[in-house]
């Protein structure tokens, strides 16, 4: 695809890196077939083509509108176009420069300012969110039902898990949101490590992965968070940590990307590439481990869905890894249709486009209990939160099942 940026643009990193992008895409149009926006709402300018054909337009300068925006704005970010194109363009960095450029270019109204100003103040930072929802969970029942769905039901707190001490390590990254709504999830990383004899590190003022932040195009925020973990990060990495693990695939992704994202910044360069090759899906890291131990008992035949997340498949191009997984250790797997498509968590999606990102929570639900399931499994705390307003079964974090294999 040829391309005529604007002087201003095309000696930038970004402008560089858009284009080299934009020249690899032939303009196919393999990837509608799995968009989900566009098999939703059916424009082409809700499809990843339609996007790209945005966004080079905005950077070769011509007019960009609020309409822009809004098509940007309502890509989830899913990138199960990457997965489908034939020529391996990478939209998902194509669509964060195009997000970056838009808010220069078009004005975003007021109350979606404000919004984003407000996620952008309190989510990615434990203690508030932790304060806020607390907050929200005491007068719940004063809420109508709309704004109950969102406020999750305060959990009874179970009693920690010691973290014994074994001679390999790994840094267990706990995240902002992931504690506060479940931190069963990441004691139950402790106990399957501790399990087979390694050592889940926490880091004591660890930051946000920093995903929010990019993907809202706070870039200034989302670098302050990343350069912040990796201060903290490295000396255990020199002591001889071997991974990183995440058992939220949407911040694990995220991680993977530090390398790319601080590849300009001479300070964290090299650091950020290591951090990025050190980090592992706790799926990724248990598959080196000795899943034979573990077995689920002969005379369960309870059905298990498992809810893939676009960050694990798409993101990480992990798919079927955890499935495989799952099935080793013995739990009875359903089939699930369009496994490929979003559940319409996608991070802060289902706070900013709530109504697409209903139609696809609907969606996603629907396919998901075609098998009868007695449960959904799944690997991002988003996806577990978000479909769980509207699951008529329990949805928990694959690994609490696996934890619960172990006397």
């Amino acid at each position: 695809m040829q391309t005529f940026f604007e002087k201003s643009i095309s000696q930038t990193s970004e402008g560089k890196e858009a284009e080299r992008i934009l020249r690899s895409c032939v303009h196919c149009g393999f990837c509608t077939a799995t968009c989900p926006t566009y098999q939703l709402l059916g424009d082409e300018l809700d499809g990843p083509r339609g996007r790209i054909y945005l966004i080079k337009s905005m950077l070769e300068g011509e007019p960009t509108t609020n309409k822009t925006m809004q098509h940007l704005d309502r890509c989830l970010t899913c990138r199960a176009c990457e997965t489908t194109c034939p020529s391996g363009v990478e939209y998902g960095k194509l669509l964060d420069i195009g997000r970056h450029y838009v808010e220069k270019k078009a004005t975003r109204q007021w109350h979606q300012s404000l919004t984003r100003f407000l996620i952008l103040r309190v989510l990615p930072y434990r203690q508030r969110f932790k304060f806020l929802l607390g907050l929200g969970q005491t007068f719940r029942f004063t809420f109508p039902a709309k704004l109950k769905k969102l406020v999750p039901v305060r959990k009874e707190k179970n009693k920690p898990i010691e973290n014994k001490t074994h001679a390999r390590k790994v840094i267990l990254f706990s995240g902002c949101v992931q504690p506060v709504l479940s931190p069963e999830i990441n004691q139950s990383v402790i106990k399957v490590l501790d399990y087979f004899d390694v050592t889940a590190i926490e880091i004591e003022n660890e930051q946000c992965c920093g995903a929010m932040s990019h993907h809202l195009s706070a870039s200034e925020q989302a670098f302050t968070f990343m350069k912040k973990n990796i201060d903290l990060y490295w000396p255990k990495i020199e002591e001889g940590a071997e991974a990183i693990i995440s058992s939220a695939s949407g911040c694990g992704v995220h991680m993977k990307e530090y390398g790319y994202l601080l590849r300009h910044d001479k300070a964290y360069a090299s650091k950020a590439e290591k951090l990025s090759s050190m980090t592992k899906d706790i799926s990724e890291f248990l598959q080196q481990c000795d899943l034979e131990k573990l077995h689920v008992p002969k005379n369960t035949n309870a059905k298990i869905a498992f809810q893939s997340p676009c960050s694990l498949q798409h993101g990480q191009k992990l798919s079927g890894l955890t499935e495989n997984l799952l099935s080793r250790v013995g739990f009875n797997m359903t089939e699930v249709a369009d496994s490929h498509l979003c559940c319409g968590s996608a991070g802060t999606y289902s706070l900013l486009e709530k109504e697409i990102s209903s139609e696809l929570q609907k969606d996603k639900i629907n396919k998901l209990m075609r098998g009868a399931p007695e449960a959904i499994l799944t690997a991002n705390i988003g996806c577990c939160e978000h479909l769980q307003q509207v699951s008529p079964v329990p949805v928990r974090h694959w690994v609490e099942e696996i934890a619960a294999l172990i006397d």
